[in-house]
């Protein structure tokens, strides 16, 4: 049963509510209500123009009315008179069906009905940057290989320390922090959870690291690929199923090899089938192109895929299963957004488990040195055109998610594509001005 917002306020001394959805771009809007407002916005939902945020309306579309879930408010740790709350978004007094939030509740809902609960946990990746976004905020932090490095860790201990806090507070159980393979990059980790609630914590988890690295006079970004020669920022995602109680672990079988049940496999050989298309997804900018068909950078190398290909303990392929009863999905980036992300991969691997879907061969091989030598592993695609062109044509993927977010989302990224093609780049002058 949802609380009441406005005695909550009350109990613990918040003064503002922040009603936040997030569009299609993964940009969180949202409107500060106060306190004294409160209880009508959760009978009536905070008022605004869908136009005017990623969603594909028109000036001419009513008023979108934000409904607040009560049962997910986070109180701002660092501003304990706030409050944020996740809100699904109405209109003409029906769902919003193009919003993703509402998507991904939608996907859930149809995996319960088949008696099954997905459980996830997500990888953030992230660089800490100068405010001008010029440059790493470290200028000492410039080793070739930089994964793991104690100093350049503990020069942001304050700040990553201050972060991991605001977790444990929240009781999302951080287990470890450390400094990533790129000069200037850190990852995160908190435990995995319902597929809902990790969406709703990784939004806020955004939120709430861009904040405390302003707050210290810093800059966060999640740009899957912000320096040229740098590793780029993924969003690894952890999947397993659970029975509709949550005791039983439906990917797990220890009388298999890798420990995946036969359920499990098929859930991966949706993933694999509909590889091509998720990445509209999963990899949703021109720049996330850069990350997964990234030259080698200067630690080595890109630790991001380029082909579909699976495997076990094995960081070079888009899949891997680290240990029994899960996989770990490397295909995603920083920019993805939280709940499309979510949504797509159980929408494929329900539609795996339909068709009993099989994964293909798996391959064992270093993927970066030997990867030329596989000839039938179909390559992810190579700009941000593509991947529309093959999440448009993948048709069972489009109607799991919902004819009008699929065409609502083509559109919007279409126009996305077109103008960045529209922009004149310093290498088309250097390359071609002599021509």
């Amino acid at each position: 049963m949802s609380q009441d917002l406005a005695s909550l306020a009350k109990d613990r001394g918040i003064r503002y509510f922040m009603i936040s959805f997030t569009d299609l771009f993964g940009v969180q809007r949202a409107k500060l209500v106060p306190a004294s407002a409160i209880a009508d916005m959760q009978k009536d939902g905070a008022g605004f123009a869908g136009f005017a945020t990623w969603l594909d309306m028109t000036p001419a579309h009513p008023d979108l009315f934000a409904m607040p879930d009560a049962t997910a408010v986070v109180q701002l740790p660092w501003r304990k008179d706030v409050a944020w709350v996740p809100a699904d978004c109405v209109m003409d007094e029906k769902l919003v069906l193009q919003a993703p939030r509402t998507i991904l509740k939608n996907i859930v809902a149809n995996a319960a009905a088949r008696g099954l609960r997905v459980r996830t946990g997500v990888e953030a990746e992230f660089f800490l940057i100068e405010p001008d976004g010029a440059g790493i905020s470290d200028a000492k932090d410039n080793a070739s290989k930089p994964c793991y490095d104690q100093q350049a860790l503990m020069r942001r201990y304050d700040v990553i320390a201050e972060i991991c806090d605001y977790m444990q507070e929240l009781g999302w159980h951080p287990y470890q922090n450390d400094h990533e393979d790129a000069n200037g990059q850190f990852e995160m980790n908190w435990a995995f959870d319902d597929a809902l609630i990790t969406a709703d914590r990784h939004s806020f988890f955004k939120f709430m690291v861009r904040s405390i690295a302003e707050k210290h006079g810093l800059r966060a970004t999640f740009m899957p690929k912000p320096f040229p020669n740098l590793t780029g920022s993924g969003c690894h995602v952890h999947v397993s199923v659970w029975d509709e109680a949550g005791n039983k672990n439906q990917f797990h079988d220890d009388d298999d090899e890798m420990g995946l049940s036969k359920q499990g496999y098929h859930f991966l050989g949706g993933i694999m089938r509909h590889a091509e298309a998720i990445a509209a997804i999963t990899n949703p900018t021109v720049n996330s192109y850069k990350r997964i068909n990234a030259p080698r950078t200067i630690s080595g190398a890109t630790w991001s895929p380029n082909t579909v290909t699976w495997t076990g303990n094995n960081r070079t392929h888009m899949v891997r299963v680290p240990g029994k009863g899960r996989f770990e999905l490397r295909l995603a980036d920083g920019a993805a957004n939280p709940y499309l992300l979510q949504a797509v991969i159980i929408a494929v691997g329900l539609d795996g488990i339909e068709s009993k879907a099989d994964p293909g061969k798996r391959l064992d091989i270093d993927m970066y040195a030997l990867g030329h030598t596989v000839k039938d592993a179909p390559r992810l695609p190579l700009n941000l055109l593509d991947a529309l062109r093959a999440f448009d044509k993948d048709v069972s993927l489009k109607t799991a998610l919902g004819a009008e977010f699929s065409e609502a989302y083509v559109n919007l990224k279409q126009q996305e594509w077109n103008s960045y093609t529209a922009h004149f780049t310093q290498w088309e002058r250097d390359a071609t001005l002599d021509i």
